[in-house]
């Protein structure tokens, strides 16, 4: 620890030197004259101090970067004058850039030897090239990164730390390290999160071994229970009866790791019998019971420790048999397989587990399945999936076996929703729609013809019925078709007015969350399919558009405001429908005035579009319009698009009624409209 100290403050000693001297460089440059004299004495000085400290020098450290102290240059230095002085700093500049860059492609080479090493194993030899690089290039952050991976990978902790401590040291701060490298957060949190469950670890050790040296009965008890255990061929309603009363007798974490220290992981490896119960296919009345007590064991050995979780789950045996157990169609069996997996996916920690240790591209389709349970099955696999799907390399395995299970699956659950656990239904759609966050995902949901048929078939079933089951089932589906219409393609063109037509039924229901959601739909169906823009305008879209937007609500007039503008884009009965319907625009100016960008460019888009009808601008000559619309297109509107919207309908509403301009012109706006006049191309 000395000597590291002391390479620590011999670093430190050496940063503060260049600081200095880089303020000496600058002072020498400086324009002030009595700054430069200043700098100039000082500069001597060092130079004089730097001869008479030579013994001090010597102590350099080998991957120090020093100025070249050869008596020949001090002796120059110190004859010459401020440039002679910058001159001997340029040349030694340049000698110690060919030195790093020399060092540097070295380092690299051996970095290179190390990360081979590391991906074959060989953490030994990994750990030596990666030292060797360091003795080339002190400061290079990836060698002292890689070699605390290594370190980890042997249990070396208290190296990995110090390793860690360099890395981090390399940067300003934290903020500086992603900047640089993001992709160095991930690896930098891992590494220390390795490390404080083993310091964890050790702690629970020790703490354990005390309680069993003190004689506690309890510390006693799990080791001569296993003890009990250990003994072969025993009937297997012993091991069941054993394993029942080693789980009460876990209680705390000193005995989950008396139950980890006495090697209780190994049962299924050294008792063929419970291996065999546990792991075969046809289980016994006698085998189920085995198992549901294995499994009750591992819920009480692992809640909270982390530790034990990771051994539990990189057995082999386990780690094959949890797939299986989940769909062995026995529900005690499933039940607390569930349970287990629960204490993993319910923290950050857990999950990386799950997901580095477990194949899941399947569970999303097994865990799906439980909508079909009328139990707590149900619940906890829609917890479980829900948890998983935080996890980006869980939406990556999903992928795999979407299209050609899981959507299959889904579609048939969706039809099926007056038979199936429809709270659980719900809470599946909602996940669904949340793996749409990622593209391929909801591409492939896209561009399924079966799940849009399904999408539309439970919105049927649903429509009518005032159970909140049901209704939670419409709203999640709803979220469901809204995140799919991200997507454009030709399914979604073909269901165009299907889906268009479901929604504008579903503007007479009283839940106002699933109107807002239906809304939300038309303002993402309509733009694929000018068919379906003339059903909804000769279903009366306008006038409901104008009712929901008197009400307000922000999300509501978002999404009511951009089906409007949809509408009146290119529908002429649009346009007129919204004169009719909106006095004076005192709806559309009210919306101008609204502090969300979105509703204000969409507002004033809707406006021009209007302004064809005859009569429309001469509605608004005693309106603030003028003002409005100037204020979005000055450049009060932080979005060209609302500007452009905005200076679009300013001229647009002048040209269809030239009073105007005598407003414009009091507001001094003249040169406003005319820099937007490019904007403008139809009038």
């Amino acid at each position: 620890m000395l000597a590291e100290e002391e390479q620590e403050e011999d670093f430190q000693r050496f940063l503060r030197r260049v600081d200095d001297i880089t303020n000496l460089v600058q002072g020498l440059n400086s324009t002030d004259p009595a700054v430069k004299e200043k700098t100039i004495a000082e500069t001597e000085k060092r130079l004089h101090d730097q001869e008479t400290s030579k013994e001090e020098e010597s102590k350099t450290t080998v991957n120090r970067t020093v100025i070249n102290t050869r008596a020949s240059d001090t002796a120059n230095a110190e004859a010459a004058d401020a440039d002679g002085f910058l001159a001997i700093l340029e040349k030694d500049a340049k000698e110690r850039a060919k030195r790093r860059k020399r060092n540097e492609h070295l380092a690299n080479a051996l970095k290179e030897k190390g990360n081979d090493a590391f991906r074959k194993g060989d953490y030994v030899v990994a750990i030596q090239r990666y030292t060797e690089g360091l003795e080339k290039l002190k400061d290079k952050q990836e060698l002292y990164t890689n070699r605390a991976q290594a370190y980890l990978k042997m249990h070396k902790y208290e190296k990995a730390i110090g390793d860690c401590e360099w890395a981090l040291k390399s940067r300003q701060c934290y903020e500086k390290i992603l900047q640089i490298d993001p992709q160095k957060e991930s690896l930098i949190k891992d590494c220390m999160n390795e490390v404080n469950l083993e310091e964890k670890r050790m702690k629970d050790e020790e703490r354990a071994m005390k309680e069993v040296q003190s004689g506690k009965l309890a510390a006693l008890s799990i080791k001569e229970l296993l003890q009990k255990l250990d003994r072969p061929d025993q009937n297997i309603l012993y091991y069941t009866g054993g394993i029942r009363l080693l789980t009460g007798a876990v209680k705390d974490r000193t005995e989950q790791t008396l139950f980890r220290t006495n090697n209780g992981f190994s049962i299924l490896k050294d008792n063929e019998i419970v291996r065999r119960g546990f792991c075969g296919e046809q289980k016994s009345t006698a085998e189920v019971d085995l198992s549901v007590s294995l499994l009750f064991l591992w819920q009480a050995v692992c809640a909270g420790n982390e530790e034990n979780q990771r051994l539990l789950l990189t057995h082999p045996d386990v780690n094959a048999q949890l797939p299986k157990l989940l769909s062995s169609g026995v529900s005690e069996i499933q039940k607390e397989t569930l349970a287990l997996i629960s204490l993993y996916s319910e923290n950050e920690n857990g999950r990386r587990l799950l997901v580095r240790h477990q194949d899941l591209t399947k569970w999303l389709q097994i865990l799906m399945t439980f909508v079909n349970s009328t139990d707590a099955r149900a619940s906890s696999a829609m917890n479980i999936l829900s948890d998983l799907t935080e996890e980006e390399r869980f939406k990556t395995q999903c992928r795999v076996t979407l299209s050609t299970d899981v959507l299959p699956l889904f579609a048939q659950l969706l039809t099926s929703a007056k038979l199936v656990n429809r709270a659980a239904l719900a809470r599946c759609i909602g996940i669904m729609g949340n793996l749409c966050a990622d593209v391929v995902i909801r591409m492939q949901m896209a561009e399924c013809k079966e799940c849009w048929q399904a999408c539309l078939k439970l919105v049927d079933e649903c429509f009518d019925v005032s159970v909140p089951k049901y209704q939670e089932c419409l709203f999640a589906v709803l979220g469901l078709m809204m995140n799919l219409l991200l997507e454009s393609n030709a399914i979604i063109q073909y269901f165009a007015v299907d889906i268009s037509g479901r929604c504008m039924s579903l503007l007479r229901v009283k839940d106002g969350r699933i109107v807002t959601r239906a809304i939300g739909v038309l303002s993402r169906i309509l733009p694929a399919s000018s068919s379906a823009v003339e059903e909804v305008v000769k279903g009366g879209v306008v006038k409901k558009m104008i009712k929901f937007l008197k009400a307000g609500g922000q999300i509501t007039s978002n999404y009511g405001i951009k089906t409007l503008s949809i509408c009146t884009r290119t529908n002429r009965q649009a346009q007129e429908d919204l004169v009719k319907s909106d006095k004076r625009f005192s709806v559309l100016l009210k919306l101008l005035d609204s502090e969300n960008e979105m509703i204000v460019g969409n507002a004033a888009f809707c406006l021009g579009q209007c302004l064809v009808v005859p009569g429309a601008a001469t509605s608004l000559l005693n309106s603030n319009v003028v003002m409005i619309l100037l204020k979005h297109a000055g450049g009060d509107a932080t979005r060209t698009s609302v500007q452009e919207n905005a200076a679009i309908a300013l001229g647009k509403l002048c040209v269809a009624e030239p009073r105007h301009i005598f407003q414009l012109r009091k507001l001094n706006g003249l040169a406003i409209l005319n820099s937007a006049v490019k904007y403008v191309h139809s009038i």
